[in-house]
């Protein structure tokens, strides 16, 4: 009911509040006259058939009209009215948005709500970062689960596994200056060391799974006695030599509801694509082709009609679909809000990933940052490997001795593999400026030399030189590094930095080849040169890497052109 006194609408019972409602006598009609009553002459009335307007006092005159005389058959205050009319126009405007606000409200809360009841998280321990995107660098681990457990996946092999291993796995370089990115394919089939690694148990405890003994494949670092995803992403740290700041795992049913959500990935094929054992009826025809669900799921796990059939084709298919995919959400799904609903829903009801990006506002946070990079400053690349030396007939690969230490290097200085012009000079001049400012004399340097992939003998041969041929006296042999090291690399504290610039002029060391440490870095200690694959011999300079071709493609190339 409107309260006239205050333009606003009220729930009222039994009478007004503040002001006693008075009963219409019984028998009197709404618009006839009121019956004579016994209530006191001094309560206020109302107008008959105008409930809740109030009556003008009889003392108040009517208001006069325009030509200065009075109708008394005319209501008085039409100021009054109008203001009233204001009012209530007011309210009913006021409400409506009101109810679009409020409105809105809900449904964003309902969809971050449900984004967030998606996620599942892995707590990983001490490895990775708490941070969304830490200053500089960020390397984000994307691990391929080939669990078989889902509706239709019993096609594609093994469902009593529910666990899975890790399949295929991308290792995603986001520049420091966000210009570009690396995307790197790391076969599944791969030899390499496990180390071991803490794991956290439902309890809230710890344990330590052992690591390999020897090399094993890539694929046992995730599922393997236990190992969780933090495992996988040490077994990529030593690998590559970087920091892995988070991990996504996906499955195969993500790759059924993202590429729908998208409305299909398109692809474009040379020849006919058809899985000749028949188990995921995957038919393609020549040409373009937009598969959705259970076809681009078949179409990512098939090897049949490949050039060599093996995994490695296969990756470069999964890597064009890929790129194909980003372009579908860069170019399509960024401006429909509904598709981009669907795509946050399906993305999380998909993926499990750590607790650092483990809500629906973080992961947002990543994703703007990430739609910012340009197509064309997108590189992706299968990690360079040779078959294994090791076995008769190799069915297992190992990283190439020259190229997939370049690859590292690459990532470890973040140097881009797209002609991004300023990128490469601000690296150039960042690495430059380790070289620039005094020397200290050879005699006051004082560095522990280890072989961490050089030649047999590397460690002691140079040793020797240091100390009788460029008068390093206060040098020593530490036998074998711990681990093997991507490239040559110089450990010092920032007050060595002069014994630094005179050891890299004597070894002809680049500057990439400089690492500083931090505050709590201990001058005291004599720096740590580790000697790697790219040594050659005691008094031959050591390259800096520089832009390798590997096969790499941009994000930006399509399969059919343009």
């Amino acid at each position: 009911m409107l309260n006239p006194d205050t333009g606003d609408y009220e729930l009222r019972l039994n009478g007004t509040p503040g002001r006693p409602a008075v009963p219409r006598p019984r028998g009197a009609s709404r618009s006839g006259p009121a019956a004579p009553s016994s209530a006191p002459s001094s309560a206020p009335g109302r107008v008959p058939g105008q409930r809740g307007h109030r009556a003008a006092p009889a003392s108040s005159p009517a208001a006069p009209d325009a030509d200065g005389t009075r109708d008394p058959g005319r209501r008085g205050r039409p100021q009054q009215r109008k203001r009233g009319a204001r009012r209530k126009a007011l309210m009913w405007t006021g409400g409506a948005l009101g109810l679009v606000l409020v409105g809105g409200s809900a449904f964003a809360y309902y969809w971050y709500d449900r984004l967030n009841g998606n996620i599942d998280t892995v707590d990983i321990g001490d490895v990775g970062s708490d941070k969304v995107l830490a200053d500089g660098p960020v390397n984000i681990l994307v691990i391929g689960n080939d669990v078989r457990t889902g509706d239709g996946n019993e096609a594609y092999g093994n469902r009593d596994n529910v666990t899975g291993h890790a399949d295929t796995t991308l290792l995603f370089h986001v520049a420091g200056d966000r210009s570009n990115a690396t995307v790197v394919s790391i076969p599944r089939d791969m030899m390499t060391t496990i180390p071991d690694c803490e794991t956290r148990q439902p309890d809230g405890s710890t344990e330590v799974v052992p690591g390999s003994k020897g090399t094993t494949r890539f694929n046992e670092s995730f599922g393997v006695n236990g190992r969780d995803p933090g495992c996988t992403m040490r077994t990529v740290e030593e690998i590559a030599g970087v920091e892995v700041d988070h991990f996504m795992m996906f499955d195969f049913n993500a790759v059924k509801t993202l590429s729908t959500a998208v409305g299909g990935v398109e692809v474009c094929l040379e020849k006919p694509l058809k899985d000749l054992d028949g188990g995921t009826k995957l038919d393609l025809p020549i040409g373009r082709s937009t598969l959705e669900g259970e076809q681009a799921l078949s179409f990512l796990r098939n090897r049949h009609g490949l050039k060599n059939e093996s995994d490695l084709d296969r990756i470069e298919m999964q890597q064009k679909f890929v790129a194909s995919m980003i372009r579908q959400l860069k170019e399509d799904t960024l401006d429909s809000p509904s598709k981009m609903l669907d795509v946050a829903d399906a993305a999380t009801k998909s993926l499990t990933v750590d607790k650092g990006i483990g809500s629906a506002t973080k992961l947002l946070t990543l994703a703007k940052e990430l739609t910012r990079i340009d197509l064309k400053n997108i590189t992706l690349m299968t990690l360079p490997v040779v078959d294994n030396p090791a076995e008769p007939t190799p069915v297992t690969v190992v990283p190439d001795p020259v190229k997939a230490p370049q690859v590292f290097a690459m990532l470890q200085d973040d140097v881009s593999f797209t002609e991004v012009k300023k990128k490469e000079k601000d690296a150039k001049d960042k690495q430059a400026a380790l070289l620039k400012g005094a020397r200290a004399e050879a005699s006051a340097v004082h560095v522990d030399v280890l072989n961490g992939g050089g030649p047999a003998g590397a460690a002691q041969e140079t040793l020797v030189w240091l100390r009788t041929g460029e008068g390093v006296a206060r040098s020593a042999n530490r036998g074998n590094a711990p681990a093997k090291a991507d490239r040559t690399r110089l450990e010092y504290a920032p007050e060595q930095a002069d014994q630094a610039r005179k050891l890299a002029d004597l070894m002809g060391l680049p500057a990439s080849a400089l690492k500083p440490g931090g505050e709590d870095s201990d001058a005291s200690q004599p720096m740590r040169l580790t000697l790697g694959p790219d040594f050659k011999k005691a008094g031959v300079p050591v390259a800096a890497p520089k832009k390798v071709d590997v096969g790499q493609s941009r994000a930006d190339d399509k399969m059919c052109g343009a």
